[in-house]
């Protein structure tokens, strides 16, 4: 082999070595994949609950492409993450160990082995109309995904 194809041949080696880093997701980490869901509100049959103030947003499910065991749960507001560097989260549940694999959770719901990460705190009701961000972590892997709540609607008759 001469000089000249062995520098040809490194070249294109390289070029393909480029091509499969920048162009292919062989070496991109895995992400999980989040979707939302809103429901119109439906009051509760419970006499505790039918006392309780309603919601002032629709409720939101989120959901997953497979189960996880999640570790980590935040939501925070969208204005807040663009002006504060550590911003407050409006609901944020971590897990030593033990949290039960799932693929879907409504917001503010106890997930079994997850815990607020400030003791007894409850999860701050939505506010119609704002923008929010879902961070979620499983272990190594991260996902995050931005939703906008809607004004309570009435359950469909």
């Amino acid at each position: 082999m001469t000089k000249k194809q062995l520098v040809f041949l490194l070249f294109a080696v390289a070029l393909l070595c480029a091509y499969v880093f920048y162009f292919t997701d062989w070496f991109a980490s895995e992400r999980i994949q989040i979707f939302h869901t809103t429901r119109p509100y439906t009051p509760s049959k419970r006499a505790r609950a039918r006392n309780a103030e309603p919601p002032a947003v629709n409720p939101i499910s989120f959901g997953f492409d497979r189960k996880y065991e999640l570790t980590e749960i935040k939501v925070v507001p969208v204005s807040d993450l663009a002006t504060n560097k550590y911003p407050h989260p409006v609901w944020h549940l971590v897990s030593e160990s033990n949290s039960v694999p799932i693929k879907a959770f409504v917001y503010g719901m106890n997930i079994k082995g997850m815990h607020p990460k400030v003791k007894n705190a409850p999860p701050e009701p939505l506010a119609p109309g704002v923008t929010y961000r879902l961070f979620v972590t499983a272990g190594d892997l991260h996902g995050e995904h931005d939703f906008t709540t809607v004004p309570r609607t009435g359950p469909a008759r």
